[in-house]
C-alpha cells in the first residue's frame, strides 16, 4: 500500500513541474530587472506565456492525463482478472467474517457455484469465525467437502483506504481511494487444493505398515499335566486352531515356532481392529475344556508404528517379556512412544517347578564370587517386606565373606519397631544400615547392587547406586510395569510369588548350606511374609507355606511377630475412621479417606483400612485415600476381581494385581476421588471390570 501512495505523489509532481518552472522563470526576471529593464521586459513577455500555457495544460489536460492512467490500469486489472480466473486453482477473497468477496471460475465450478453472496463458512466447517476474527499469518487448514479433502491456504492482506492528499478534489481520485472506506481494511486470499489422493496415500502407508506379534502359551506343561494322556494331543490341536482362527480372521499369518510359542504378522489397520476387540483370544483360549483341570492361558505381545520388521519384532520381544514378567494372561502392545496394557484380570498361577529358584540362587552365588561388596535396598518408604528381603541377602552375603550393607535412609513409622531390632544389636556391625549418600562413597566397580521389593528404579531408596553399579541384581515379587530396571545381571521377578522374602528365602535354601539364618533374622524374614499375605489370606500358594515353614523351623516366632506390629490407638482409630467415613460407589468398589492426624504411619494405616474394607461383603475393590506430606498417597485392595494394579497404573502407581498403589500430587481430595471414579468408570465401559 506504500509503495502505491508514493507513485501517486510522484505522478502529482511530475504533472505539477511546469509551475514550479514557471516561478523559477518569474524570479529570474526580478533578477534581470535589476541588470537590465529593457531585457527583463523582454523576457517577462515569454515568461507571461509560458505561465499561460502551463496553467492551462494543467487546469484542462489533468483529467485526460488521469482518464488514460485509469484506463491502463483498468486495462492491466482486467487482464490479472482474467489470468486468475483461468486458474485451474480454485483462489476467493473473502473478509473477516467469511463472507466471498470474489471468486475465480475453478473456486466457482468446483464448489456448486458459489456466489459472493456465500460464506467461505458454508464451504468448509473448518474454518471457524474464531479463525478468521483471529488471523495474522498465513495459515494452513484441512477440510472436507462433499466426499474429497482439500488444503486450504489462507492469506492475509491489509488494503490502506486513505486517500492522497495531494491529489486535490479529482472526481475520478477520490472514487478509487473510497473503493475501501477511509480506513485499513483486512481481506483474506484463499487457494484451495485438492489433497484426497494424498491422504488417501498417507491413510495406506499407515494402514499397511507392518505389525508382528508373539504369543505365549503361559501354562503349557502345567495344563497338559491336568488332562489325560489320550487327550493332550486334542487339547493342542483345539489351542492351535482357536490361535489360527483369530489371527487368520484379522487377515493375518501365524507360525508356531516352539509348542509353546507362536509368531504373527499382520497390517497396521488389522492390529488395531485387535486392540479394538481388546484381543478376546485371551478369554477364547481360556474356554478351552475338555476335562482339562487347569485353564489354559496366552500372554501376547505386539510391536507396531516401527520403520522396519526388525524394529517392530523387538517392539513385540519387549512387549511378550514385559507381559511374562506381570504373570501372564495378558496382551501388551508397544510402539516407539506407548506401552498399551489389557487383560491381566486372572492371579499368576503358582508355579511348582524350584528349578527357576535354583538357577537364580546359583547364578547370585556365582556374582558374589566375582565381586567384594554388596549394597542391598528396597523401596522408598520401606515396609516389612522390603527389610526383611534385605536382611536375607545381607545374610548371603556376609555368609561368603563379603563386605555388605543396607541402604537406608530413614525408616518409617511403621518400619521403627523391626529396624530397632537390628539397629541397636550388638550381635551385628554398626554399619550395617548407611544412607543413600554414604553409599554412593564407597561404591566401586567390584560391588553389587541387589534391589529388593520393587523393579521401577524411581522408587528405590537410592536411584543414582542404579547409575553408578557395574552389576545390579533385581528381586521382586511385583509385576513389572512401562519403568523398569534396564541391563540388570540377574533379574529375578515372579508375580506368583506372596512377597520378596519368600523369595530370598528360597535363595537362601538353595544357594547352599553356607547361609544359616539365627531366629531374628527368620523373624524379619517372616514378618514380610506376613505383612504381605495379611497373614497368609492373599496370594499364598504352596511354595509360600514351605518357605514360612522353613523359617519357623529357623526360630521364626508369630507371638514375637504380632506384637512387633501391633497398631497403636491413634493409628487404629484412624483405620476405623477411615472405615466409617468410606462411600460405596457402583454398590462393589469401597473409597475412603483417612485422616493422618496424630498417625505414626499414615501410608501404611491407610493400607490397613483398604485391606480391613475387603471383609465387607459384595466389595470387589478397596481404595484408601491418604493426604500426607503434600500427596495423596492412594492405597487400592482386591481378593481377585478386580486387577487393581492396572487401575492404579491408569494413575501413574502400579503393584500388584491384589495389591497396588499410587501417589497424586496437586490435587484435593475430591479431585482425587472424581479421577478413581472415572478410572472405575472407564475400566467398566472397556470390559476390564464386570
Amino acid at each position: 500500500m506504500r509503495n502505491r501512495k508514493n507513485s501517486s505523489y510522484s505522478l502529482v509532481l511530475y504533472l505539477r513541474w511546469p509551475l514550479m518552472l514557471s516561478i523559477l522563470l518569474i524570479f529570474m526576471n526580478l533578477i534581470l530587472l535589476a541588470v537590465d529593464r529593457r531585457a527583463a521586459a523582454a523576457m517577462g513577455v515569454f515568461t507571461i506565456i509560458f505561465v499561460a500555457v502551463s496553467f492551462f495544460l494543467y487546469l484542462y489536460s489533468k483529467r485526460g492525463i488521469y482518464t488514460g492512467l485509469i484506463d491502463f490500469t483498468q486495462s492491466f486489472g482486467s487482464a490479472e482478472s482474467r489470468i486468475l480466473n483461468n486458474l485451474n486453482d480454485p483462489i476467493a477473497i473473502c473478509d473477516t467474517k467469511g463472507n466471498l468477496i470474489w471468486t475465480n471460475y475453478s473456486f466457482e465450478t468446483l464448489f456448486g457455484g458459489a456466489s459472493l453472496t456465500a460464506s467461505i463458512q458454508n464451504i468448509f466447517p473448518d474454518i471457524t469465525g474464531q479463525i478468521l476474527g483471529e488471523l495474522t499469518d498465513d495459515a494452513l487448514i484441512h477440510s472436507s467437502y462433499s466426499d474429497n479433502r482439500y488444503l486450504i491456504e489462507m492469506h492475509p492482506e491489509v488494503i490502506s483506504g486513505d486517500a492522497d492528499e495531494t491529489a486535490g478534489d479529482d472526481a475520478d481520485n477520490n472514487e478509487i481511494s473510497g473503493l475501501f472506506g477511509s480506513s485499513d481494511t483486512q481481506i483474506i486470499l484463499i487457494s484451495v487444493s485438492d489433497e484426497t489422493e494424498l491422504v488417501q496415500y498417507k491413510k495406506d502407508y499407515v494402514d499397511k505398515r507392518p505389525c508382528e506379534g508373539l504369543i505365549y502359551l503361559d501354562n503349557y506343561d502345567e495344563a497338559l499335566a491336568s488332562v489325560e494322556d489320550t487327550r493332550r494331543s486334542l487339547l493342542t490341536a483345539l489351542v492351535d486352531r482357536r490361535i489360527s482362527n483369530y489371527i487368520l480372521s484379522l487377515n493375518g499369518i501365524v507360525k508356531k515356532l516352539e509348542k509353546d510359542k507362536y509368531l504373527f504378522f499382520m497390517n497396521d489397520i488389522d492390529a488395531r481392529e485387535m486392540i479394538r476387540d481388546r484381543f478376546s483370544i485371551l478369554e477364547g483360549i481360556k474356554g478351552i475344556n475338555i476335562g482339562n483341570e487347569l485353564s489354559m492361558t496366552l500372554s501376547i505381545g505386539v510391536g507396531r508404528g516401527g520403520n522396519t520388521y526388525n524394529e517392530c519384532y523387538d517392539f513385540a520381544a519387549a512387549a511378550i517379556d514385559l507381559a511374562l514378567g506381570r504373570g501372564g494372561d495378558q496382551a501388551i502392545v508397544k510402539d516407539p512412544e506407548n506401552v498399551t496394557y489389557f487383560g491381566g484380570k486372572s492371579m499368576a498361577p503358582e508355579k511348582n517347578a524350584r528349578v527357576k529358584a535354583r538357577v537364580k540362587a546359583l547364578a547370585f552365588r556365582e556374582l558374589l564370587s566375582a565381586n567384594d561388596k554388596l549394597l542391598v535396598m528396597g523401596h522408598k518408604n520401606g515396609d516389612a517386606d522390603s527389610l526383611g528381603a534385605s536382611i536375607g541377602i545381607w545374610k548371603i552375603a556376609k555368609s561368603y565373606g563379603k563386605t555388605a550393607h543396607i541402604v537406608l535412609n530413614s525408616p518409617s513409622k511403621s518400619l521403627e519397631p523391626l529396624y530397632k531390632l537390628f539397629a541397636n544389636n550388638p550381635d551385628y556391625p554398626d554399619d550395617l544400615f548407611i544412607s543413600g549418600d554414604k553409599a554412593l562413597n564407597i561404591i566401586d566397580d567390584t560391588t553389587i547392587v541387589t534391589v529388593v521389593d520393587v523393579n521401577r528404579p524411581s522408587f528405590t531408596e537410592e536411584p543414582r547406586l542404579l547409575q553408578s553399579a557395574a552389576t545390579v541384581v533385581v528381586i521382586d515379587h511385583h509385576r513389572k510395569g512401562t519403568e523398569f530396571i534396564e541391563n540388570a545381571a540377574l533379574t529375578y521377578v515372579e508375580p506368583y510369588a506372596s512377597s520378596a522374602c519368600e523369595m530370598t528365602t528360597e535363595i537362601i535354601q538353595y544357594i547352599d548350606d553356607t547361609t544359616t539364618v539365627t531366629p531374628l533374622e527368620a523373624d524379619a524374614l517372616y514378618s514380610g511374609m506376613v505383612i504381605d499375605t495379611q497373614n497368609f489370606i492373599n496370594q499364598t500358594g504352596v511354595r509360600t507355606f514351605e518357605s514360612a515353614a522353613y523359617l519357623r523351623r529357623k526360630g521364626a516366632s508369630t507371638v514375637r511377630i504380632r506384637k512387633l506390629f501391633r497398631d497403636n490407638y491413634n493409628d487404629f482409630k484412624a483405620k476405623a475412621g477411615a472405615i466409617d467415613s468410606s462411600e460405596i460407589y457402583k454398590s462393589v468398589f469401597a473409597i475412603g479417606v483417612l485422616d493422618p492426624t496424630g498417625v505414626a504411619s499414615p501410608t501404611v494405616t491407610g493400607a490397613q483400612a483398604a485391606n480391613s474394607l475387603l471383609s465387607v461383603n459384595g466389595i470387589k475393590a478397596a481404595v484408601v485415600l491418604t493426604p500426607y506430606n503434600d500427596q495423596i498417597f492412594v492405597s487400592a485392595r482386591s481378593i481377585d476381581e478386580v486387577n487393581v494394579q492396572v487401575m492404579m497404573e491408569r494413575i501413574g502407581g502400579g503393584g500388584h494385581i491384589s495389591v497396588a498403589g499410587a501417589q497424586l500430587k496437586h490435587m484435593t481430595i475430591e479431585e482425587a476421588k472424581a479421577e478413581i471414579f472415572e478410572v472405575i468408570d472407564n475400566m467398566i465401559e472397556e470390559g476390564e471390570i464386570s
